[in-house]
């Protein structure tokens, strides 16, 4: 499961942003995670609740915001919103799809005390 990695990964940022800010503990974070990303939100979700069990994180709210993904078609060059890799071409139909958008992994806020 790369969600604990992942989670790993968002605790040190955040511990180190905690050092450099001396905040003590953050109540809200609010994440995006792009629908054409490989992560699954509630595998996330699950993944940090229990990373940070006992942590200067524990009890805090995991907000995650899903944009849509964001293709060319390369058929008729219509630049069109996407669920999946595999999408067809709202347009035309065509399966020729260049994806430019929707599988960013990045923070957006967080609230701290």
């Amino acid at each position: 499961m790369h969600e604990l990695t992942i989670c790993d990964s968002l605790i040190g940022m955040l511990a180190e942003e905690r050092r450099r800010r001396g905040f003590r503990t953050v109540t809200r974070l609010r994440i995006e995670i792009g629908t054409l990303s490989c992560l699954d939100p509630e595998a996330l979700r699950f993944a940090f609740d229990v990373s940070t069990r006992e942590t200067f994180l524990h009890g805090t709210v995991l907000e995650i915001d899903r944009p849509p993904g964001r293709a060319t078609c390369l058929d008729c060059g219509a630049d069109v919103a996407v669920s999946s890799r595999l999408d067809a071409c709202p347009h035309c139909g065509g399966v020729r799809l260049d994806p430019h958008g929707g599988d960013q992994l990045r923070l957006i806020e967080m609230e701290i005390l």
